[in-house]
């Protein structure tokens, strides 16, 4: 015999680059402990189903338990014939009680396991990624907390804009990160359903209760068609996007913040833990040792594209796929443990980053000018009773008489002004205060301080619910 669980069929060998090909277990083999866990539930279905006697059943669930334990010490030795992480840990439980290993996995298909295996995995998996997550969000907003008075230039098209808090600008990236957050939530849930029981395509014939199966893994429902069980990977292609888009947001904030580090801005400086100069790491610039560079920060925005490709390649292997199963799936657990290792690892630094940022808050003051306060111009002179088109040509007008004079906006004189409308009078020079212009941006949203509270209350209530 082979020792394969499909060797019964097949005479001669298998050419050896084949079976390299072949192969899964290199890394699959981080399955080992949700394995271990479906097969104990499957044994506890054959012992009830009346399958297995109840000391068959004991002497398999301890013989799980060594293989366990050598994986867990780390003293599992494979075997060349080891296809995959089921093979393995069946081969092994032979080994440790003899036959009675061979009755597991009766009325189960590797297609029906490998699914579950993968399902507990991520399961667990999402629960940790949200933690990380939810730390960074924290992160985020007690910064914004602690730094609401602090200004500096909003910017579209990457012009200076309006004037903005520092806060409000966290808090836009950490808004998207809470919905990334709510994401993966949703994505677990599609996750938590029970395939176990639905065989290689037909079903279990062998009276196996599902709900039992369903309880003792712990799930929350249990897949509606055995052919669709074996074979959907929606949750996994699910995951890959939510880690895509999840990257998309944290790939803009580290642009954002690659930029405000820039001496053209000089708003934030990296730490030296995740922006080594060449006197500490080999992460300086090795030609230009005046340069720190903002490794942490490109890794994040690189690691993007990474993930973003295994999105793509996934879902081109599953587009053309043939009902049920086919070896082609193997292709989604190399796919769900990089991007696993790489959200959590990017979520992290992440995290140190910015509760280790320093900011230039001078530099941020000296950044706004009076030319970001056109806009509010206008504004003063629709609260004067002016229609907003009118209100914003004569603001206009106004920004290109100072840039005709050769001044800036806010030296325009009374008179000067008055030639654009008779409107402005004495109380205009109010436009002129940053702290004034942010403030009267209230409406829930804005960059008013009661706004920006508001807005870190209501992070704060969804980070709460989230973890309860």
């Amino acid at each position: 015999m082979s020792g394969k669980l499909w060797g019964g069929r097949f005479v001669g060998s298998v050419d050896p680059i084949m079976e390299k090909f072949n192969s899964s277990i290199t890394y699959d083999r981080h399955l080992w402990e949700a394995d271990v866990q479906g097969s104990k539930a499957y044994s506890r279905g054959l012992e009830k189903a009346g399958l297995l006697t109840k000391a068959e059943m004991d002497q398999i669930l301890h013989g799980l338990d060594k293989v366990a334990e050598e994986w867990a010490q780390g003293t599992f030795k494979l075997n060349p014939n080891d296809e995959d992480i089921h093979t393995a840990n069946e081969r092994r439980l032979k080994e440790l009680i003899g036959e009675t290993a061979g009755k597991l996995h009766t009325g189960r298909s590797r297609n029906d396991q490998v699914v579950t295996d993968l399902r507990l995995w991520m399961r667990q998996n999402c629960s940790t990624l949200s933690a990380l997550l939810c730390e960074l969000i924290r992160t985020m907003v007690d910064r914004a907390e602690a730094e609401r008075d602090v200004l500096f230039p909003g910017y579209t098209h990457l012009q200076r804009a309006q004037p903005i808090r520092w806060s409000h600008w966290i808090l836009s990236h950490a808004v998207a990160l809470t919905r990334d957050s709510e994401r993966l939530l949703e994505v677990r849930k599609r996750i938590n359903v029970l395939p176990l029981g639905s065989g290689a395509i037909a079903g279990n014939p062998l009276g196996v209760d599902r709900e039992l199966l369903r309880a003792e893994l712990d799930f929350e429902a249990i897949t509606l068609n055995s052919m669709d069980a074996t074979s959907e990977r929606d949750f996994v292609a699910e995951f890959l996007f939510w880690a895509s888009l999840c990257m998309t947001h944290l790939s803009r904030m580290a642009e954002d913040l690659i930029l405000y580090g820039t001496k053209e801005f000089s708003f934030v400086q990296l730490s030296d833990a995740y922006s080594p100069n060449i006197s500490v790491s080999s992460t300086g610039s090795s030609l230009m040792p005046q340069k720190k560079n903002p490794d942490s920060l490109e890794l994040i925005r690189s690691k993007a594209g990474r993930v973003f490709g295994r999105c793509a390649g996934l879902l081109m292997t599953l587009k053309g796929l043939p009902s049920t199963y086919n070896k082609d799936l193997q292709e989604d657990k190399e796919a769900v443990f990089e991007v696993s290792d790489t959200m959590s690892a990017v979520l992290q630094v992440a995290t140190g980053v910015i509760s280790t940022l320093q900011i230039h808050r001078e530099n941020m003051g000296r950044a706004l000018s009076p030319d970001m306060l056109a806009t509010d111009l206008a504004y003063y002179l629709v609260r004067k009773g002016m229609p907003f088109r009118q209100a914003h040509e004569a603001s206009g007008k106004a920004v290109f008489m100072a840039e005709t004079k050769g001044v800036a906006l806010n030296q325009l004189s009374l008179q000067e002004l008055q030639t654009i409308s008779p409107l402005f009078s004495g109380d205009v020079n109010h436009v002129w205060d940053y702290g004034h212009s942010v403030e009267q941006y209230e409406a829930l949203g804005g960059t008013a301080r009661s706004s920006v509270d508001w807005q870190i209350g209501q992070l704060r209530a969804l980070l709460r619910a989230q973890q309860a």
